[in-house]
């Protein structure tokens, strides 16, 4: 590969979408522990990274820099990010596993879908149901992770009724993506 094309491919939208990626561990890291200051740290950190999902889409546009890693990288990145803070609370009591199972199951049958149609030579585009599930999801997290009181605001009853939404939205979103590869010609 020569310089330019990795020029290409390394540039600050696919950038953003790697801190990403390796700001995954970190979150693990933090979510170890209950401590209320780690749970005010993970959770501004999570917020911080989350922003660099909307970033990285913008500069790819902005600056025509959209690449086919890019497409790999940006929804890789949401995935391990939100998939692991989600594995993560389960062992500090602040979302049930079936719920994050079920979750997670259905990202894996749409990504399993989505593999289905790009071997076709489809694709399976985002629907604005899948991106508000994501953003359900983002917007869920943080109040999960801040977890505690703070200035008489209970961050763990908020967490919990955004997490119902949440729940609603990735299974109907998934639910979504079935009918809409049942109805294309992928199977044919």
């Amino acid at each position: 590969m020569s310089t330019d094309s990795r020029a290409a491919y390394l540039n600050l939208p696919n950038s953003l979408s790697l801190v990403r990626i390796l700001m995954t561990p970190v979150m693990v890291v933090l979510l170890l522990s209950p401590a209320e200051t780690l749970s005010v740290v993970s959770a501004i950190i999570f917020v911080l990274v989350c922003v660099t999902d909307w970033l990285d889409g913008y500069l790819a546009r902005k600056l025509d820099q959209t690449t086919t890693l890019g497409k790999f990288l940006d929804p890789l990145a949401d995935k391990l990010l939100i998939t692991t803070a989600f594995i993560m609370l389960i062992p500090l009591d602040r979302v049930p596993a079936w719920v994050v199972a079920l979750m997670l199951s259905r990202e894996m049958a749409v990504t399993g879908l989505r593999a289905m149609a790009a071997s076709s030579g489809k694709v399976i585009a985002a629907s604005w149901l899948g991106k508000l599930k994501t953003v359900s999801q983002i917007v869920c997290l943080v109040p999960l992770m801040l977890h505690y009181n703070f200035y008489g605001i209970d961050f763990h009853a908020i967490g919990s009724l955004l997490l119902v939404v949440s729940f609603i939205l990735t299974i109907w979103s998934g639910v979504d993506y079935f009918i809409r590869f049942l109805k294309s010609d992928i199977l044919n």
